[in-house]
Parts: C-alpha cells; sequence; structure tokens
C-alpha cells in the first residue's frame, strides 16, 4: 500500500493490537495498525506540533509533562519499574500551581454536592480562590429545551433543567484561569467545554451505576458486563 493510500485509512490505535512497548508511537522502528498516525498522516502532525509555538500552549504542554512525570516516585532507580504516588485532586492542585493560577472555577453536579463542597475546602486550602457554580442554578425549567413530562426524572413535577452553558458563562464572567469539571452528565460535559474559556480538567466523571467509576463496567465487559457488547439488551 502505497503512502499517500495509507493517508486515507482512519488511525485506529485503541485497535492495534501490538504491545504498547513495542509500537511505533513508543519506539522507532516499532509495530504499527493500518492508517497509524506515527507513520502517516505527516502533515497533520506538522501543523498539530506547531501549534506549541505558540508561548502559552508550549507552557501549557511543558507544565502537563512535567506533572506527568512528577506522579511517580524514585525515577532514577535503575532499573525503573513504574511507582505512582498522586491522586488525580493533589496532580490537579500542583498542576494548578505550577501555572501560577490563583483563581479556579469548580462546576458540578447537584448529585455531587457533598463531595463538590470538600472539593471546595480541598482547593482553599491549597491556597486557591474558588468560584462554585451547580448544574441546576438559574432554575431554567426542562420545558425550555423541549422537554416533555414523560421525558423527566420526575415526572408531574417542576424540574429545573442541567444548564452547562450558565455555569460556563459565570465563570467566564468571574475570569476563572482555571477550570474543574466534578460529575457533569454525559453530554452537558460537553457544552460546557465547548463554552468556557478558560482550560478545564475533569477531577470525576459522572456514572450513576458504578460509584464514578465508568472504567468498572469496561473492566468488567469479558465477564460481569458483557452485555455492553451487545446493545439493546
Amino acid at each position: 500500500m502505497k503512502e499517500g493510500e495509507r493517508d486515507s485509512i482512519s488511525p485506529s490505535c485503541a485497535s492495534c493490537g501490538h504491545e504498547t512497548s513495542k509500537r511505533a508511537c513508543r519506539v522507532e522502528g516499532g509495530l504499527s495498525s493500518k492508517g497509524c498516525p506515527t507513520y502517516f498522516h505527516k502533515d497533520v502532525l506538522s501543523e498539530a506540533n506547531s501549534r506549541y509555538q505558540d508561548p502559552w500552549t508550549r507552557e501549557f504542554a511543558r507544565q502537563a509533562s512535567r506533572q506527568e512525570a512528577e506522579c511517580y516516585a524514585n525515577r532514577d532507580q535503575r532499573p525503573y519499574v513504574m511507582q505512582p504516588t498522586k491522586t488525580r485532586i493533589v496532580e490537579v492542585c500542583e498542576f494548578a500551581q505550577k501555572m501560577g493560577y490563583k483563581r479556579l472555577g469548580l462546576a458540578f453536579c447537584i448529585g455531587l454536592a457533598k463531595e463538590a463542597e470538600m472539593v471546595d475546602e480541598i482547593l482553599k486550602a491549597w491556597g486557591f480562590e474558588v468560584v462554585s457554580v451547580i448544574c441546576k442554578a438559574g432554575r431554567t425549567p426542562k420545558e425550555f429545551i423541549g422537554i416533555q413530562d414523560h421525558e423527566k426524572i420526575h415526572q408531574g413535577t417542576e424540574e429545573a433543567m442541567c444548564n452547562p452553558i450558565y455555569q460556563a458563562e459565570l465563570l467566564n464572567e468571574e475570569k476563572t484561569e482555571f477550570n474543574i469539571l466534578l460529575g457533569l452528565c454525559v453530554g452537558h460535559d460537553s457544552l460546557f467545554f465547548k463554552h468556557a474559556k478558560a482550560p478545564t480538567t475533569v477531577l470525576a466523571v459522572k456514572d450513576r451505576v458504578t460509584g464514578h467509576n465508568p472504567l468498572a463496567a469496561v473492566y468488567l465487559a469479558h465477564s460481569y458486563y458483557r452485555k455492553l457488547k451487545v446493545p439493546g439488551l
């Protein structure tokens, strides 16, 4: 297959099949799958890499890479065995410090109000200013976006919609430097990302069944959650 033809094939890294330590993205001359974005799509790679010449982007990426490495202990040992040491909340706080951020935004789901209170306390203990906005802020009725009564969670009642655009715009107005998402619903989180001006990270995603640990279902996809691969069951 010619390189130009291979460039027309979409990347499929998730189904590569090769050991990660032997893949082309890890070692020179490594193994690849069809459409491998290390060997092909060079024009897209060049364009993407050119954006790191922007000073803010370059510094953000540099500090993110530093933070990644610092999550492992004893990196000078040989032979080295990975030793993770930091929780996600610590990593978020340390990264924000590296970037010199002072004012953080916390957009959270009403179902995680207690967790948000604890996160707020932790962030403030690290010396950050925190602006927090709950998903139901504004109490806009679901009818506003065309939701009918039988489509509500609590039918026969007045039910406020989640309003991630309002959450994002409030944090924009408050000029937060870095935003943290906590448990927003699928789709609502997407709208927040689309409308927020400050860079945003995710502390935890919502999974109502697994206690907000969505990978639990993925880990069991070959056993107790086999039905995940049979849509409609």
